[in-house]
């Protein structure tokens, strides 16, 4: 579109069906490059991926010609039946229902971009519910602890 600048960032959670720790160190760099590739394709920009085992942070620059949600629905799909068809793992992968997505400003991406980078360290400290119910707090949005991503027990 003639004179329509944007500059818009969302950082992104994904998470593992029942938070399963289905995301292996061997094929952890293929699927980022896999979910890389689906974002670039559908016009966005990849600043950053990192995750645990059992979730993605994704910090992008959105396109607004697609809503956040059919970006979340093409990577989710198609980043499923892509390791389903690779036979990395003996169960079938599936993503839980939902995602969380929360926007910054273009001076907040350094923290951001060392927060997604650390994930592991962090991670170390901080249980995925508290990261996760800290973000919800943090950017006031209203939720219901009975929908949040469970983990299988």
């Amino acid at each position: 579109m003639a004179n329509t600048y944007t500059q818009l960032y969302v950082q992104l959670v994904i998470v593992v069906k029942f938070r399963v720790a289905l995301i292996k160190p061997e094929i952890e760099s293929a699927l980022y490059k896999y979910i890389i590739g689906i974002v670039q394709a559908n016009g966005h920009k990849m600043i950053i991926i990192n995750g645990m085992p059992d979730h993605l942070h994704l910090l992008i620059g959105l396109n607004p010609v697609q809503s956040i949600s059919v970006l979340m629905q093409k990577v989710k799909a198609s980043s499923s039946k892509w390791i389903n068809e690779q036979g990395f793992l003996k169960a079938r992968f599936e993503w839980q229902a939902g995602y969380g997505a929360f926007s910054y400003a273009q001076s907040e991406l350094n923290n951001v971009i060392r927060y997604i980078e650390n994930q592991k360290a962090h991670h170390s400290k901080k249980t995925f519910h508290h990261e996760y119910t800290g973000l919800l707090k943090q950017y006031d949005v209203d939720y219901q602890e009975e929908y949040l991503f469970k983990k299988v027990e």
